[in-house]
């Protein structure tokens, strides 16, 4: 299995099929990208949006469930989509990731135009779109093997989702040192993720590929959003 998994690596793969599988996954980040700007348009346009938000701030824990809903389908969509055997189920994978960070960003979204205006959403999604692509170009030309950050990176994750149960039981604010240490482990995902796509992945998995890279940049539009916030209340 680890030798067919090497056969089928980017790394071993001919110049063209390198270049079909680069292309093939950032088309299909970009659809994603579309696809989940769709889907909050329309949880806005039909007030599911308001509906979540208003569910989500009823209980002190409301975002605490909304955290440990998005583990389980982050966790469940990116398992399928890596283990899938077929391009089919990767799609299966990418759609239940979508639709479930559509939801759970939603009510970041709406606080974000209620309570700071529409434009600091496009500003977020600008300084996202500038963080990403400066970091992807450097993990591209890099001729470092950057895996190796995989471990450093989980347990920052796991520390992070320490620190906000924490705060949720403890009542206490994480403000915009966390948001901006939270926008840095998202860079270190994305250098790592790029790296690991462009060397491990199988040319056959760039559904699977597209997945990893849209929850990078969730999660650093998330944090983007929140800082931004923050600067603006203050």
């Amino acid at each position: 299995m680890q030798d067919s998994y090497q056969v089928q690596s980017v790394a071993r793969a001919s110049v063209d099929d390198r270049a079909a599988f680069i292309t093939r996954t950032y088309q299909h980040l970009f659809g994603a990208i579309l696809v989940f700007i769709g889907l909050e348009v329309a949880l806005f346009k039909t007030g599911v949006a308001y509906q979540i938000t208003d569910l989500l701030l009823a209980s002190r824990f409301g975002w605490l469930a909304a955290l440990g809903g998005f583990m389980i389908v982050g966790t469940l969509g990116s398992s399928m989509a890596r283990k899938a055997g077929s391009v089919g189920k990767q799609y299966t994978g990418l759609g239940i990731y979508i639709v479930g960070e559509a939801i759970i960003m939603a009510p970041l979204l709406v606080m974000a135009h209620l309570y700071s205006g529409a434009d600091i959403i496009g500003n977020a999604a600008l300084v996202t779109a500038i963080g990403f692509s400066g970091l992807t170009a450097i993990a591209i030309t890099s001729r470092r093997d950057l895996s190796g950050m995989g471990p450093y990176l989980k347990w920052g994750s796991f520390c992070a989702i320490g620190l906000i149960v924490a705060s949720i039981f403890l009542g206490f604010n994480l403000g915009i040192i966390f948001s901006g240490a939270m926008i840095v482990l998202a860079g270190g995902y994305i250098l790592y993720q790029t790296s690991n796509i462009m060397r491990h992945y199988p040319t056959t998995h760039h559904v699977s590929a597209a997945l990893e890279l849209f929850a990078s940049v969730a999660l650093m539009f998330w944090y983007v959003l929140q800082l931004l916030m923050s600067l603006n209340r203050d």
